[in-house]
């Protein structure tokens, strides 16, 4: 197979925005891995590291849906704009705080929250801008370099922390990541307008009817429906992020620099994956390959749980990382062209309940249970409750099973 410049890479517009993500991602995930560092250095509870993503997901069940509305409503690239600004508040607010060693939990906390209530608007806006961005016939390619600009951002950002925090200190991390938004800023700069299509008939505006369609579009469809569940439990079994700091410092008794490492491997797999997926054309029998990555998903998070050393983990968070990169590229597909582009927000928003509730709530219930059965116990069970998941769904949506990618394509074609 020789290799070549990826489709959704010649459109201009989807280029710059994918540049921009891949140093703004690098930057936010320097931000949130320090973040669990700067907890366990504060406290060495593993509920406390827990208590992140409570103050992540409480933003996002209440605002998604709203945020969703928004970007079907308003401008998408305005609505960038403003999440962008205030998130470089955000992480210069973090830098100040911790440069003059005036930060405790709670505020932690607070601007943890604040960021996710401006992710709660940024998302839906980004994901459903990128289908305006590329024709049709290059969306799933578009979402694989989507996936692979984030995981190589999260192989960066993570191997960075470690870097600087053991070099530079805590404050720099925050500091460098609000620096790091300016890149998303400049993409859309440049860029300039942006199309999108509105519904036939209808007044555009933010509702609870509205708000309802979306709710309504998404229990309509049992393929998007199934994927969204399957993608909720099994991150939530299967999240134990903020414990990586514990695993770190003391399961393999390793420093900041390694621990960086440890929280890049997920990406590098994940990377691999993605890399070797932009290079296909397609993807067919979606649906099974999508269950079958879920269930490695699981087993190489049992085998992180296991890992007693250094490069076994390594190891086991990189098949993590591959399966989990298949799953997202195939389930965001499958959202996208099976949606109309004037409801993509809304089905977006109530997309992002499940993607970040899963991993957040199960972040809680990760340190819930390692703070009484210990880190090991928390991840291997959190693996089989993966596993035992998928065998649930397919049962529930056998449909799954036969999906296969060429099915009616519901979205509109993107103007090039």
């Amino acid at each position: 197979m020789s290799l070549h410049i990826p489709p959704s890479l010649h459109h201009y517009r989807f280029r710059l925005l994918w540049l921009g993500l891949m140093i703004s991602v690098a930057g936010s995930q320097m931000q949130v891995w320090a973040l669990f560092w700067h907890i366990r250095t504060l406290t060495d509870q593993p509920i406390a590291l827990g208590g992140v993503g409570l103050a992540r997901i409480l933003p996002v069940i209440v605002f998604s849906l709203v945020g969703g509305a928004v970007a079907d409503v308003a401008n998408r690239r305005r609505v960038l704009f403003i999440t962008q600004i205030a998130m470089v508040l955000i992480a210069a607010a973090l830098a100040f705080l911790t440069f003059y060693e005036h930060i405790a939990l709670w505020q932690i906390y607070l601007l943890t929250a604040l960021q996710a209530v401006a992710i709660a608007f940024e998302q839906p806006a980004r994901q459903a801008l990128v289908p305006n961005l590329v024709p049709t016939r290059d969306l799933p390619n578009a979402f694989s370099m989507t996936s692979i600009a984030f995981q190589t951002g999260a192989i960066v950002g993570p191997a960075l922390s470690g870097l600087v925090i053991a070099y530079r200190g805590q404050a720099y991390t925050y500091l460098i990541n609000a620096i790091s938004y300016v890149a998303v800023i400049l993409a859309l700069i440049l860029m300039g307008p942006v199309q999108q299509q509105a519904a036939v008939g209808r007044q555009a505006s933010v509702s609870l009817s509205s708000i309802g369609e979306g709710v309504q579009f998404i229990l309509r469809h049992p393929i998007i429906l199934s994927s969204m569940i399957l993608d909720f439990f099994a991150t939530f079994f299967s999240s134990a992020n903020t414990l990586m700091p514990i695993v770190a410092r003391d399961v393999l008794h390793v420093g900041a620099v390694a621990y960086g490492w440890l929280a890049a491997a997920h990406s590098v797999g994940a990377v691999a994956a993605a890399l070797i997926i932009s290079q296909m054309n397609s993807i067919r029998r979606q649906g099974p390959v999508f269950l079958v990555s879920v269930v490695i998903f699981g087993a190489a998070t049992v085998a992180f749980g296991l890992a007693a050393h250094f490069v076994m983990a390594m190891l086991a968070l990189m098949a993590v990382g591959a399966a989990d990169s298949v799953s997202t590229i195939i389930r965001n597909t499958i959202r996208q062209l099976q949606t109309p582009d004037h409801i993509r927000g809304r089905m977006t928003s109530v997309n992002q309940i499940f993607f970040m509730g899963g991993p957040q709530l199960g972040e809680i219930e990760a340190g819930a249970v390692a703070q009484f059965f210990g880190v090991p116990f928390a991840i291997i069970s959190g693996g089989v409750g993966c596993i035992l998941v998928v065998m649930w769904v397919v049962r529930q949506w056998p449909q799954l099973l036969s999906y296969n990618g060429d099915e009616p394509i519901r979205a509109g074609v993107a103007a090039d």
